[in-house]
């Protein structure tokens, strides 16, 4: 577990390493799910070690195993029937309600069968890593795999997100001065978390528009302009959560993954409320 700040690398570096993951997440989305499989079991396995390791600076266990065998699963059950990468028979395919219910059982069969001081503890952490991490993230398949519109829907997700964090970075660095939150990082400013939405619903509301015109785009207008600053909510209330957590076991960043930002968690930490709250979205305007 690095504590290394991100102050410590030059600004170049925090620049192209950004710029490099961007145009990445562009590519995969283009690309879309047989892309979009390898990079979520890389992102969630990484994660979840990521995960492990804080906890542990708590003296906290949890089932590490059981998560990373869980991750494939997840996603199989997250990928259609019938798509080229599914290659269990739709007759035998699972879906993600069943593999959440198998997890917690197996869960508590491990606390009941070794039952220790922190059991429940271990527990608990090891359903928020399972649901927090490759659950939510497995979102971005069904996203993706929209009749139609999944390059539309996985674009107006992912740059809603991407202009939360710019927006509330630009917005925070120049009228930042009221603490959103304090305790938990003392960096963030409410007036930064306005630039995000603002920049949000801007972004969303011209990405539909341009959509509307070449690839198709799920939504038009003022419900693209709402997606947008909702996505972009959820996004800020990720990365406010994820805070919470370094805050509580004491490191400033989660890991070393890019130059300047952090672990893997510190990079998807906006994504992993954010995308569970875009499909639901779509799921309520009857896309998904």
């Amino acid at each position: 577990m690095s504590q290394a700040r991100r102050d410590g690398w030059p600004l170049w570096a925090r620049v192209a390493s950004g710029w490099a993951a961007f145009f990445a997440l562009l590519v995969i989305v283009w690309v879309g799910t047989p892309l979009i499989v390898p990079i979520l079991l890389f992102l969630a396995g990484v994660a979840i070690f990521e995960f492990a390791a804080m906890l542990r600076l708590r003296g906290l266990l949890i089932h590490r195993t059981t998560l990373l065998v869980s991750i494939p699963f997840i996603l199989i059950a997250a990928i259609p029937a019938g798509h080229t990468l599914q290659l269990v028979p739709a007759r035998f395919l699972w879906s993600r309600e069943v593999t959440l219910l198998a997890f917690l059982l197996i869960v508590v069969a491990l606390a009941s069968r070794r039952p220790h001081r922190n059991a429940l503890s271990t527990a608990a952490y090891t359903l928020l890593g399972f649901a927090w991490i490759p659950v939510f993230l497995s979102y971005a398949i069904d996203i993706r795999e929209l009749p139609g519109v999944g390059f539309g829907a996985a674009l107006l997700t992912v740059f809603a997100i991407v202009a939360s964090d710019v927006g509330g970075f630009i917005a925070g660095r120049t009228w930042g001065r009221t603490p959103l939150s304090p305790d938990v990082s003392p960096d963030k400013t409410i007036e930064g978390a306005v630039g995000g939405l603002v920049l949000a619903a801007i972004v969303a509301g011209v990405t539909a528009t341009i959509l509307a015109s070449t690839a198709g785009t799920p939504l038009h207008g003022a419900s693209a302009i709402a997606f947008g600053v909702a996505v972009a909510f959820a996004a800020q209330v990720g990365d406010l959560f994820e805070s919470l957590v370094k805050r509580w076991v004491g490191v400033k960043d989660a890991g070393v993954f890019l130059p300047g930002h952090g672990g893997v968690l510190d990079r998807i930490d906006s994504h992993l409320v954010g995308i569970p709250v875009a499909y639901l979205l779509l799921r309520l305007t009857q896309l998904a």
